[in-house]
């Protein structure tokens, strides 16, 4: 039986002529819907978006617990290209579902998106420098390039406590949140204290009748200062010159203080963690006791710090008991925590984090000689700008290894316009194959993990964060500015890779623009302004 797209892949693409580029987006996320944008503007790809859940907007999509929203300001959490009339500083969960909604509706992208169906694998074939993907539903397309947008928190960490199967009551895990399960009047136990946790606690602590949070170490927790919009404000986020102003406004904050402040002992991380320590002091005036218990160990930074203003007074409640011990089993009616108390609860909430250092947990991604990229990376997730991988022509991944860390709009569309040269570079050359050099792959890692050193997250390995890999080093967080990254995806998609025409390879460095191979690197250079090839390392 053919495999669709077939046609398109025993040819060049694009061009007088020639099929149509073919794209695959794995998520229909914002990273997935923000690729869709740009392949609809560009107008010259055919493209289809992968979504595994029942309706687009990724996280926001699963993530639908009580008190759900973003932890960045709008208009920073949106799209530079969509305006939108927020009704908060801080977009709470249906409402930022309602504006992905609206993209892709603006767009046009719903007639790309097949629902319910994930991508499981995706092949490279030397043959005909194609994808062949196969997804759940035992579809097998063809596609000339491949982009991941399956996101960082898209699997989440399930535990694996003693007994857990045995609890008769329901149980679940945050981003599965049951919303048949009606918690009022009811014992819960919210496991976790991170991000999820702290919006959670807030949100259902006046409806139940008692609260057992489960704290195996606490974390630096900062006031979010979020509050309505006024209507006069919401109309100003609709006029450009006020929203490029506002953005350009959050965009230098951010820039100044944010990878400082987790960087120990500068001014930044020293402000940050004060800003924490009042915080408590000013909550907890009265019980120094939780005052102590809530207090981390160790410099602001050492995990994902929360932002959640209500989370702190939600523990002076008299039916909230913060437990700081960690869950040892669960038995049939109740939570055992590690000094061997029993903890009696109806309902069992996991707040158990995610799988963020497993990268495509999910998919195989098989590339050159049959090797698979989990093969490649061994214990460690690594990629050029978190982007793209050695031996994996034409695959793509938005918010991949260490690039966790700055507002992921911005990011998503930095990396957006990278995957973007890369297609236009395939459409007007007719280039069928463009590649990561191995070289400066490897090198761009050296120089991002030894940089990671001087973060609390890297020297504080006794912390628990989600972001490390079983090698001990973290493989999320971009250990450097918006603008580095920015002037990066901008300038080096070109410099930084090698680039293939089927039927038209020389050995391992192939053609580019069917100039030799000789002369695409000293158009390469020449275009950067780039003489050595080696100048990439010391930038």
């Amino acid at each position: 039986m053919a495999i669709p797209g077939d046609d398109a892949a025993n040819a060049p693409p694009a061009g007088r002529g020639r099929p149509r580029l073919r794209v695959a987006i794995i998520g229909a996320g914002a990273g997935g819907l923000c690729m869709g944008v740009a392949l609809r503007r560009e107008g010259s790809c055919d493209f289809t978006i992968f979504e595994k859940s029942d309706g687009i907007g990724g996280t926001w999509w699963d993530n639908r617990f009580p008190g759900a929203e973003v932890d960045t300001a709008v208009p920073f959490y949106s799209f530079s290209f969509h305006p939108y009339a927020f009704t908060r500083t801080h977009v709470r969960q249906p409402e930022l579902q309602a504006y992905l909604e609206n993209v892709a509706d603006t767009y046009g992208l719903r007639p790309h998106i097949r629902l319910r169906t994930a991508v499981v694998r995706a092949e490279w074939d030397e043959a005909t420098h194609t994808y062949e993907v196969l997804t759940s539903t035992g579809e097998r397309e063809r596609f000339h390039v491949v982009v991941s947008a399956v996101g960082l928190l898209n699997e989440p960490n399930h535990p694996t406590w003693p007994g857990l199967d045995r609890f008769r009551g329901p149980k679940f895990h945050s981003a599965r949140w049951d919303p048949d399960v009606d918690v009022t009047g009811k014992r819960v136990a919210v496991v976790g204290t991170g991000s999820t946790a702290a919006q959670i606690v807030p949100a259902i602590a006046p409806i139940v009748e008692h609260l057992t949070l489960f704290q195996r170490q606490p974390g630096w927790v900062m006031p979010k200062l979020d509050r309505d919009f006024t209507p006069e404000e919401r109309a100003r986020l609709l006029r450009p010159g006020y929203r490029r102003w506002m953005r350009l406004k959050q965009f230098l904050t951010y820039e100044k203080t944010l990878g400082k402040s987790f960087i120990e002992g500068t001014p930044s991380n020293v402000a940050a963690q004060r800003i924490c320590e009042k915080f408590i002091e000013e909550t907890f005036r009265d019980r120094p006791d939780l005052a102590k218990l809530v207090t981390p160990d160790y410099p602001f930074g050492g995990k994902r710090p929360v932002k959640e203003s209500k989370f702190y007074p939600a523990l002076l409640r008299e039916n909230v008991e913060l437990v700081p011990h960690a869950v040892a089993e669960v038995t049939e009616t109740a939570v055992v925590d590690d000094t061997g108390t029993s903890h009696e609860v109806d309902v069992l909430v996991m707040c158990t984090g995610f799988k963020a250092a497993s990268f495509l947990d999910t998919v195989e991604i098989v590339g050159r000689g049959g090797r698979t990229i989990h093969e490649v990376w061994g214990d460690e997730p690594h990629a050029y700008l978190g982007l793209t991988v050695a031996g994996f022509p034409n695959f793509y991944m938005l918010y991949g290894p260490n690039t966790n860390g700055a507002p992921i709009m911005f990011m998503h569309e930095r990396q957006v316009e990278f995957v973007m040269a890369n297609i236009k570079r395939m459409v007007r050359r007719g280039v069928t194959a463009i590649e990561v050099r191995k070289p400066v792959m490897d090198l761009f890692n050296r120089i991002i993990q030894r940089r990671m050193q001087r973060y609390v997250v890297a020297r504080y390995r006794d912390v628990h964060n989600y972001g490390r890999a079983r090698t001990g080093r973290d493989v999320i967080y971009w250990a450097e500015g918006m603008v580095a990254y920015a002037v990066l995806t901008r300038t080096t998609a070109r410099l930084s890779s090698r680039a293939e025409r089927l039927g038209s390879c020389r050995g391992a460095g192939g053609i580019d623009d069917a100039r030799s191979a000789g002369s695409a690197r000293r158009e390469q250079h020449s275009r950067s302004g780039v003489s050595d090839p080696d100048q990439l390392t010391r930038m």
